[in-house]
């Protein structure tokens, strides 16, 4: 089935329209039920900001869909997830609840796509000489990345437009990949990206600093949901060389930020969902950044790695892996580095 791109333009415009016409009456009526962002360890931002923004992005992007794309190949499954994982963080941008509850969505969310829909994470494609894996592994390990890139965009979220703009480079890079090589098995994932792609471009129009609303738990568990979807069906699609890697490499900032500081809590010996400042977009800060000059920052160095993957996916999974394991360690090393030559220039103060 050969897929044409202007029913793609005209979901991503459509939802675009939404969420940018929906985002002022969301302001509006958060500031009347006074329903705002509390500043806490993670965030830099000191004044009270609505964060219902995912409400916009959920409304652009349900609705382009529906309309625009059949629901077959697991997308009816996909939305049915987004609709559980909508209302657990509409709930907690409301009136917070433990981490727990959003974990228990997260698994009956992702157990609607791995068993309704049957997406999943079938081989390894060669990476550590694994090919196909068995049944059981492959839910264990879908599971696994479902809640980690989720996850990951939920805890990047810090920054005015930093997560929206992180999502909209993979996005739009899951979404050309899969309108170029999907087909019929996986072509309408190009519609499901790209309408992702309008969600949140019309949602950033009210979000780059200073922002004056949040996406909340709502839009950045949304977003990180379908996001690993994407993933998981591009890892599926098989038409890519390094398909694993590549995927990886799309996701490279969000996924790196996220192990980093797990790793550095639990070496501390502190709980890995402590909130704290140390991400990368807060040791950048540290460095004299500015959010704008930070967020252009990640966003580009994002893009750089994402067309770095893409031009050399002729070198296998196994040099991929090796080069952007390299290059999270120098990453995490200069980043350390700038760190203790902070803490010292402060100690002779």
């Amino acid at each position: 089935m050969e897929q044409t791109i202007l029913p793609l333009i005209l979901a991503s415009f459509w939802a675009f329209l939404i969420a940018i016409f929906a985002v002022p009456s969301i302001i509006r009526v958060a500031h009347i039920k006074n329903i705002f962002d509390q500043p806490n360890l993670r965030t830099v931002h000191e004044g009270l900001t609505p964060r219902l923004g995912g409400g916009a992005m959920f409304a652009g992007f349900m609705s382009a869909l529906t309309i625009f794309t059949d629901l077959n190949n697991g997308v009816q499954q996909l939305l049915a997830a987004c609709v559980l994982l909508f209302f657990i963080g509409l709930k907690d941008d409301l009136i917070n609840i433990s981490a727990l509850k959003k974990f228990s969505m997260q698994l009956l969310a992702t157990g609607v796509v791995m068993f309704m829909a049957d997406i999943r994470i079938t081989s390894f494609q060669g990476i550590f000489g694994i090919g196909e894996l068995e049944v059981g592994m492959s839910y264990v390990f879908t599971f696994l990345v479902i809640i980690g890139i989720t996850n990951s965009i939920n805890l990047i979220d810090g920054l005015d437009g930093l997560a929206g703009s992180l999502v909209l480079v993979a996005a739009c890079t899951f979404g050309i990949y899969f309108y170029l090589y999907g087909g019929a098995a996986y072509g309408n994932y190009a519609a499901v990206a790209f309408c992702l792609v309008g969600g949140v471009a019309g949602f950033l129009r009210y979000n780059f600093h200073r922002a004056t609303i949040f996406m909340g738990d709502t839009g950045s568990l949304l977003c990180g949901f379908i996001l690993s979807v994407l993933a998981i069906q591009f890892i599926e699609m098989r038409s890519v060389a390094a398909a694993p890697s590549v995927a990886i490499g799309i996701l490279f900032v969000p996924l790196f930020d996220t192990i980093r500081v797990l790793l550095i809590r639990i070496l501390k010996g502190k709980s890995p969902f402590l909130p704290d400042k140390k991400h990368i977009h807060h040791r950048l800060l540290d460095m004299g950044l500015t959010q704008i000059g930070t967020v252009i920052t990640l966003m580009a160095s994002n893009m750089l790695i994402v067309l770095f993957v893409v031009m050399f996916q002729d070198w296998g999974n196994g040099n991929l892996l090796l080069f952007l394991l390299g290059l999270s360690v120098a990453l995490s090393v200069f980043l350390g580095v700038y760190k203790f030559r902070g803490a010292q220039s402060v100690s002779k103060i």
